[in-house]
């Protein structure tokens, strides 16, 4: 098992164009961001729909009632402490309200889908910083390389003028200059491998990583940039328009401020809703009356019979008074209700009609903003395809300048090494392959990077 360890870490090191993606997309913050205001619409989207069910509400309420006061079972004034409680249940639903409901619905719809473009245009910024990223390394690498090769090249130049200068075959001076030239060659090499860390560290950065010194990126198709690209900006403006997110995202936001401004205007119809309650109570002085029997009993009232006053008898009927129980009064006190309801709107001080004013207010503004956005990215797609083929003119005329100055400095290193030419004729010979090959890297990505550019637009980008 030890031995795969530096295995498992060489590969870990290892990043190609996808898994730089991959990992910026997991780690950026700005994507973490655009997804929770995504999430947050779909809260929103959820509570629109939610607004058109029935609602249900439970009202309980108990309380003490001391000195004058009504008792809640019987509704007369009583002068006792009293304690009581009340219970109901209700339900109300808007049956009509001008389609506000409805299209609200449409507006949080529209605007969650507006939020996924917003996911989606953020991710597209950012893999397109990694790819630039990416190609930056390449290209400080080969650079990188390129001035290993040189400084080779010149040390052994360095190595057999010593010789001949030990031998007294060439003057000193000849020896110093070139070796002048070795300690620019280095120098570049310095500066190229300090170009290929701060491009390292630039695309870890990107990716919200740790620095890796020992990173190492894989290598793009030489197919990427062997032949010229073919684009028509009128035709990839048109392909663009139907996926790219940026353009998607304003014309769901235009949508969203056009069913916005139907809502605002269904505050000018009446809304009429169906409501039902259940309600009982409970009083701790509530009493009922038990019947018992039927007495004789004198009023108090006399009837004179001649000299005789007899008394007057009367029928009194006897109760038992008795308090109700809890479950009696609330089985007993039951009571129910239903009704439609009609809202007719007469005069809202205005509100109506400066938020319709509102509405379209903003739909026009996103209206502009959509149109605006159509006429960057027709902008951008016009200039991403002129510096295409300007980095590609660029390249290949470079192909053909290296390929020449290649020839004349193998021709002079030749002549030189016979010692028919002067050093100064050598050096401006290497100097200019040197440069060239240099030029040449620079705009073999540059060309990479533009071509892209242009696949992105067209919804064909590969980053395998």
């Amino acid at each position: 098992m030890m031995s795969c360890i530096p295995v498992l870490a060489q590969d870990s090191s290892t990043f190609s164009l996808k898994k730089c993606v991959d990992i910026a997309f997991e780690n950026n913050l700005q994507v973490k961001q655009s997804n929770l205001q995504l999430e947050r619409s779909g809260i929103l989207l959820n509570q629109a729909r939610s607004n058109r069910l029935p609602d249900l509400l439970a009202d309980i309420n108990h309380g003490l009632n001391q000195g004058r006061s009504i008792d809640p079972f019987t509704n007369s004034y009583i002068n006792q402490e009293i304690f009581y409680g009340q219970y109901g249940l209700g339900t109300n639903v808007v049956l009509f309200n001008g389609g506000q409901l409805k299209n609200l619905v449409k507006q949080n719809r529209q605007n969650e889908e507006a939020g996924k473009m917003d996911v989606q245009q953020s991710k597209d910024n950012l893999m397109l910083n990694v790819l630039l990223a990416y190609l930056q390394v390449l290209n400080n690498e080969e650079q990188l390389h390129q001035s290993q090769n040189q400084l080779v090249l010149t040390k052994k130049q360095v190595e057999r003028l010593t010789q001949l200068n030990n031998e007294g075959s060439i003057i000193p001076a000849q020896l110093y200059e070139l070796k002048g030239q070795q300690a620019n060659d280095e120098l570049a090499v310095v500066n190229n491998s300090n170009a290929v860390e701060t491009a390292k560290l630039a695309l870890c950065q990107l990716m919200n990583i740790p620095y890796n010194k020992n990173m190492k990126v894989e290598q793009v198709s030489a197919s990427d940039y062997a032949t010229k690209y073919l684009a028509d900006p009128e035709s990839i403006y048109q392909q663009a328009l139907e996926f790219i997110a940026s353009v998607k995202a304003a014309d769901l936001r235009t949508r969203s401020a056009a069913s916005a401004v139907k809502v605002s205007r269904g505050a000018f119809y009446p809304q009429v809703s169906f409501g039902a309650n259940i309600y009982t109570n409970y009083s701790n002085a509530a009493q009922s009356q038990l019947f018992l029997n039927t007495t004789q009993v004198e009023s108090g009232d006399f009837v004179t019979v001649g000299t005789d006053k007899l008394p007057v008898i009367t029928t009194r009927n006897n109760y038992l008074t008795q308090k109700i129980g809890y479950t009696d009064q609330f089985k007993n006190n039951y009571n129910t209700s239903f009704g439609l309801n009609v809202r007719v709107p007469i005069f809202n001080r205005n509100t109506a009609k400066n938020n319709l004013l509102l509405s379209k207010n903003t739909l026009r503004n996103n209206e502009y903003i959509l149109e605006t956005t159509r006429i960057q990215l027709k902008q951008s797609i016009e200039q991403a395809a002129l510096n295409m083929t300007a980095a590609y003119d660029k390249y290949t005329l470079l192909l053909q300048q290296v390929s020449d100055f290649d020839a004349a400095f193998r021709i002079a290193d030749v002549r030189y090494k016979a010692g028919v030419s002067t050093q100064v004729d050598y050096l401006i010979a290497k100097n200019n392959s040197d440069r060239t090959a240099i030029n040449l890297i620079l705009a073999k990505y540059d060309y990479i990077f533009r071509t892209k550019i242009l696949d992105y637009y067209q919804n064909k980008l590969n980053l395998q």
